[in-house]
């Protein structure tokens, strides 16, 4: 651009002085210095062209900076954005992290706890199922001797040795069925057994052994009922303790632990030094807790 600027003051003194000349020179020296200065004329708005069309780029290039210049400033703007959502987005990731990790740390100690208390509770089931266990072997080898001394109970007498041994017969069939797990034909066969012997001395043990099987089915108002008849029925009979602990156990598993807790109390009361008395105290400590 400067240089251009220098050829066309060039050109303005060559214009100049070819004018102070033109006024001695013959008239072949003025159409040469006239031809001359149409060239520089015509070189001159050339120049001044190219200078209007350099002047143009210059301005086009200086818009198109500041069109970049405020794209930028507007990328810029929403880089900022965007950076302050994603700080926001990881305190919020950071906060919901920190409180799902309490609230599943909390869960994970409430988890834990419930499982040291099943735990606990599975010890005392267990403890209590192995005394249930020791209690029915223990009544069922007072049957077996029951049922033997029912058979020498006069054998003197052909016909009641016979009639004993009838009895004692039905007795272990229903009995077998029992321990073979096979509770309702145990029913019936103990029922039928308290119909046709309703004074035998096996009478209260067939009738304890009605609501064992259905406490075994699971038919714990059943089985309560039953056992009640144990103590009604034959007060002074040696099932009596042994049924009122299965009856409190069938209040418990039925969620009325009053009852149970009333019935389990009472057994403590009226045979304190039975061996069921001893699970009754047991009982009654889960119940409470």
């Amino acid at each position: 651009m400067n240089n251009q600027r220098h050829f066309l003051a060039l050109t303005a003194q060559a214009l100049v002085f070819a004018g102070l000349v033109s006024a001695c020179a013959t008239p072949q020296q003025l159409e040469i210095i006239e031809r001359e200065q149409r060239r520089l004329r015509t070189e001159a708005s050339n120049v001044r062209g190219e200078t209007t069309d350099i002047r143009g780029e210059f301005d086009r290039v200086r818009s198109s900076l500041a069109d970049t210049r405020a794209n930028l400033q507007e990328v810029q703007r929403d880089v900022n954005a965007l950076k302050g959502k994603v700080d926001e987005l990881r305190y919020l990731m950071d906060r919901q992290l920190g409180q799902s990790t309490r609230e599943g740390e909390q869960k994970l100690r409430t988890v834990e706890d419930r499982l040291a208390k099943m735990e606990e509770d599975l010890k005392v089931q267990g403890k209590m199922l192995k005394g249930q266990e020791e209690d029915m072997r223990g009544l069922r080898e007072k049957d077996a001797s029951l049922a033997k001394g029912t058979q020498s109970a006069d054998p003197g007498t052909g016909a009641t040795a016979a009639e004993s041994d009838a009895v004692k017969k039905d007795y272990e069939a229903a009995l077998k069925l029992m321990d073979q797990k096979d509770y309702r034909q145990a029913i019936i066969r103990f029922r039928e057994f308290l119909k046709k012997n309703p004074n035998s001395e096996l009478a209260d043990n067939a009738q304890y052994w009605i609501g064992e099987c259905h406490y075994g089915l699971k038919e714990f108002d059943q089985a309560i009922l039953e056992f009640d008849q144990v103590r009604r029925k034959y007060p002074k009979g040696d099932k009596v303790p042994a049924a009122l602990l299965k009856q409190g156990f069938a209040f418990a598993e039925l969620g009325d632990r009053l009852d149970a807790r009333l019935i389990l109390q009472e057994l403590i009361d009226r045979y304190p030094l039975s061996a069921e008395a001893t699970r009754a105290k047991e009982k009654l400590k889960s119940l409470q807790s």
